[in-house]
């Protein structure tokens, strides 16, 4: 611990840490057990992800990106096809649009099932993190039956979709519908009436209304402070337009309204894949769709489990794209975790820190600038992997004297 004045002292948390389930550091600063301010630091896992898709083509890249997040793993392949489908004018079947949109919201009901249960067990309510999990396996069996795979789905493809749905799996993901539902009312009866739940997210982690949309919060973590901004409705895509259901928006700002978004998002999810079953459309499920694409820009927006993903395409005329841009919902929420944390006790670090249900692995990327570059817009540098190993070896030496035996230069 650094003591940093007479009575604040600087704490740092991570990047392993097991308050964190994935490497991240905080720096800490405290008076006694509160929290004075909080500077996190991201970029321990780092993997490239953007950089390999400018050497595939297209239709590798769709399977690459959907690696980029192994809980949301399915809207990240929709974006990026969408982005491109954009990028070259090709119309989709309606029937794909209906099965695309089935598969995102099956995967909101388990992402939101996952992190409920998270949140419990942050807490320290087990029993409650290991029924919700109990039910969220029901889900991913709905999503192996239709796809395969309970993780990476590989559904859409440029122009359609992968495989259709018939009777039977329509059927099935009815019942699975009223069976989670009638889980997750018990559930919801019991966050709302436990005090041990309460006592430790109600007036903890607040983020008020004008924060969050400053510092640019996305999804239940903006619609929990009061953000009435969901790009299902706001900004309709896919079958959405043809579908009825209502935002969930409240605006106490704590742990406890971020989870009372989830929930409540939850059945709403109900509604939307009932009626996506019901008014699914007759005929094809995919169309003709394209190898190469056009030099030019296109940029399609999501709303993903955790919120806003955008996804940004350059095209160059070949059938490889020039520039893969991924901003996941993770990073664009990071910035209000240390507006949270402020003012609250050091016991509450782990359950504010899951309250945005972060995704370190699918937000994490890197630029190296040359900030002494001559031109005023400095200069972008790109370095291959002995470089970069390099430059971590001698990184490590200047700031902790010694030559770290773990790195192996190729």
């Amino acid at each position: 611990m650094e003591k940093s004045s007479s009575t604040k002292f600087g704490l740092p948390v991570g990047p392993i840490h097991p308050a964190l389930k994935e490497p991240v550091n905080f720096m800490f600063y405290i008076e006694g057990e509160r929290i004075v301010e909080a500077i996190p630091r991201i970029g321990y896992v780092h993997r490239g992800v953007e950089k390999l898709a400018e050497r595939r083509t297209y239709l590798q890249t769709a399977y690459l990106v959907e690696r980029t997040c192994g809980i949301c793993s399915g809207v990240h392949q929709f974006t990026y096809v969408s982005c491109v489908e954009q990028l070259g004018d090709i119309k989709i079947p309606p029937r794909a649009h209906y099965i695309r949109s089935i598969i995102l919201e099956l995967e909101r009901l388990h992402s939101h099932s996952l992190w409920i249960g998270l949140v419990a067990y942050e807490i320290g309510f087990e029993t409650l993190f290991m029924y919700i999990w109990k039910d969220r396996e029901v889900i991913l069996d709905l999503l192996e039956a239709i796809s395969g795979n309970r993780v990476n789905y590989g559904m859409c493809f440029i122009g359609g979709a992968r495989e259709d749905l018939n009777k039977e799996i329509i059927d099935r993901i009815r019942k699975a519908l009223d069976e989670v539902e009638e889980s997750m009312t018990r559930y919801k009866t019991i966050l709302l009436q436990d005090l041990s739940v309460k006592k430790r997210t109600e007036n903890v982690g607040f983020l008020p209304k004008r924060t969050a949309m400053e510092l640019g919060a996305v999804g239940p973590t903006a619609r929990a402070s009061g953000v009435n901004w969901d790009l299902r409705i706001d900004v309709p895509y896919s079958a959405y337009p043809e579908i009825q259901f209502n935002k969930i928006v409240l605006d106490k700002g704590d742990v406890l309204a971020r989870v009372l978004v989830r929930v409540e998002e939850f059945f709403e999810t109900i509604k939307i894949l009932r009626q996506l079953i019901d008014q699914i459309p007759e005929g094809p499920i995919e169309t003709k769709g394209k190898r190469r694409f056009p030099d030019r820009w296109s940029v399609f927006r999501s709303e993903a489990p955790r919120g806003e993903l955008i996804y940004s395409i350059r095209g160059n005329g070949t059938d490889h794209p020039e520039r893969v841009k991924i901003r996941t919902p993770t990073l664009a929420n990071m910035q209000s975790i240390a507006e949270m944390l402020r003012g609250n006790f050091i016991a509450d670090i782990p359950v504010i820190v899951a309250g945005i249900d972060p995704c370190m692995s699918c937000m994490d990327r890197v630029a190296v600038i040359d900030l002494e570059a001559k031109n005023p817009k400095k200069e972008l540098l790109i370095f291959s992997e002995k470089e970069l190993r390099q430059y971590a070896i001698k990184w490590y030496e200047e700031h902790y004297g010694v030559k770290p035996s773990e790195f192996q230069i190729g």
